[in-house]
């Protein structure tokens, strides 16, 4: 995740290529991809507030195209969708298969980071691309990158699966004949914008641990290690 020697527009042309889209502003594209350990320590706001935009560009555009493409389904199943294609590793396949990781400036030390961090990082930069595409172009350029990407997955038969919560909830009861019991084990980030850490139990089982933007969305994120973790769900039916 190196881009220094990267000029502005040089990066504009790559994600011209990627996206469909040709840039009006590759400063402000470059500013997006410029990660906080490689700024100033006054620096790096831009990143944080472009992922805040993008995160909820993208929220409507996924929302948007599934009540499109599913007309027949109920709330329940657009929810569970939803969250199959907007959470932290959906985002980082995507960001993975265009290629943008290293397209992202960050200091060596992100190098070292856990690989959840790492996933999360990955994510953050495909939702500040986002949201520079909803100001570069209109809420067209996003929508139409957003299609080409997502609505293949929006297809896929793994994303209509049941919330991770109550998947856990069912697998836990049946496993080890008990109700699997959360707790939040750190918290990060400023007011504005938290970032939870929550770890869930189920018995003797090994813990799982989870990070979201809220309560809930650690706990889903829990939730769903624990199922990766002990084969009750597949990688590939989550990011297929």
């Amino acid at each position: 995740m190196t881009a220094k020697r990267l000029t502005a527009t040089e990066l504009a042309d790559i994600l011209a290529e990627r996206t469909g889209h040709v840039f009006n502003d590759p400063k402000r594209l470059q500013r997006a991809l410029t990660h906080g350990s490689a700024r100033s320590a006054h620096a790096g706001v831009d990143y944080e507030r472009f992922e805040f935009l993008g995160d909820r560009v993208l929220g409507l555009m996924v929302a948007d195209m599934l009540l499109e493409g599913f007309p027949d389904a109920a709330e329940g199943e657009l929810s569970r969708r939803l969250n199959a294609l907007v959470n932290a590793e959906a985002l980082a396949a995507i960001a993975d298969e265009i290629g943008l990781p290293d397209l992202i400036r960050a200091g060596s030390e992100v190098r070292s980071l856990a690989e959840r961090k790492l996933v999360n990082l990955r994510a953050d930069a495909l939702e500040s691309l986002i949201a520079v595409l909803y100001l570069d172009g209109g809420i067209e350029a996003a929508r139409a990158f957003i299609h080409t990407y997502w609505k293949p997955r929006a297809k896929a038969v793994g994303a209509a699966r049941r919330d991770p919560k109550t998947e856990l909830q069912e697998w836990a009861h049946q496993a080890a004949a008990v109700t699997p019991t959360y707790a939040i084990t750190g918290r990060k980030g400023p007011d504005h914008d938290p970032v939870f850490t929550v770890e869930v139990k189920v018995g003797k089982f090994p813990p799982g641990l989870g990070e979201g933007r809220s309560k809930r969305e650690a706990e889903q994120a829990a939730a769903a290690a624990i199922l990766l973790r002990e084969g009750v769900w597949k990688n590939e039916e989550i990011l297929s």
